[in-house]
């Protein structure tokens, strides 16, 4: 049967309405898709490779220029003298060395049972309400700068180290460990209270099951359980203090000496490197000496962070 004249125009309207075929949209969307995926894909790859160059030029040009020290002075003398005398060409950096050392093992000696005692607190012990109060105010404490400890450490710490101890000065390794105790104390205890709390439940259960208390549920079956991650945040957490540098200066006393006492002013890689960088020619021996301090704490931060690494991934194959 015919179709009547004056339906035409209704019908060819129709068809100019209709879609475009399916597959043809299915073939163009998945071709965007495709692009898309692409292109972030190169995004991504892009950044790290400019991540890892970058990385790679601190270390070469820092190394390159740390390495030169050893054309005028033997490593015997740079690692083992502690004579540090640029102006008659004695660079021993031994006592920088050993005063760093001392002072992030005298930190961690302080702030390692605060920090774990406080993570088991908000973990274990403190109800929710009292959780909900700590943790964001030492999320808070971990976003201060450093400087601001230091001022602190210099206006209020060392007045009270002086009329406590009798010292004429108070500069030293103790007050520089104490401050370095309050910086680090909100990152340990962040890190150790996520171990704490990634720890399963039926593990507690099962303890409480056998008849445990809960000071023995805690020290016998949840630390444990969190102890590489509770390893990871002292590792993180003795990376900082190590590379700390503003807090420390303000506070240590800032001579070229082995602190013999916890009240004897000194000085340590970073601080000195922030103190004497300025002064001096860049083609000379002693900022040569400089830029191998530098690089030495690279190193140490290297190593310590691959030591979380390793720790990590061998949680996350007993994990799986």
């Amino acid at each position: 049967m015919s179709t009547p004249v004056h339906d035409l125009p209704a019908q060819q309207g129709a068809m100019k309405k209709q879609p475009a075929h399916p597959s043809r949209w299915k073939r163009s969307r998945g071709t965007r898709v495709r692009i898309t995926n692409g292109l972030f894909k190169y995004y991504f790859l892009f950044s790290i490779l400019a991540l890892c160059f970058v990385l790679a030029l601190v270390i070469f040009f820092i190394g390159k220029t740390a390495f030169l020290t050893f054309n005028e002075i033997s490593l015997s003398q740079f690692f083992l003298s502690f004579d540090w005398t640029p102006e008659e060409g004695e660079f021993g950096a031994a006592s920088f060395i050993v005063n760093t050392f001392s002072l992030t093992a005298l930190t961690l000696l302080f702030a390692v049972p605060l920090s774990i005692g406080m993570a088991i607190l908000i973990a274990e012990i403190a109800p929710k309400w009292l959780k909900s109060f700590i943790r964001p105010i030492l999320d808070l404490l971990v976003g201060i700068p450093s400087i601001v400890y230091g001022y602190l450490g210099l206006t209020v710490l060392i007045p009270i180290i002086r009329s406590v101890s009798g010292e004429n000065l108070g500069d030293g390794l103790l007050a520089a460990s104490l401050v370095l105790t309050i910086m680090i104390l909100p990152t340990v205890s962040r890190i150790s209270d996520d171990a704490i709390s990634a720890v399963p439940k039926k593990y507690r259960e099962a303890a409480y099951a056998l008849g445990s208390t809960r000071l023995q549920v805690i020290m016998r079956v949840v630390l444990p359980a969190a102890g590489r991650g509770i390893a990871a945040a002292i590792i993180l957490g003795m990376t900082r203090a190590i590379g700390e540098t503003m807090a420390v200066v303000m506070v240590i006393g800032n001579t070229s000496q082995l602190a013999k006492s916890l009240f004897t002013p000194a000085s340590v890689l970073t601080s000195n490197i922030v103190m004497q960088i300025s002064n001096v020619e860049f083609d000379s021996t002693w900022n040569y000496a400089l830029h191998m301090m530098a690089f030495l704490l690279l190193v140490i931060s290297f190593g310590l962070i691959l030591i979380i690494r390793l720790i990590s991934k061998k949680r996350g194959d007993e994990a799986a």
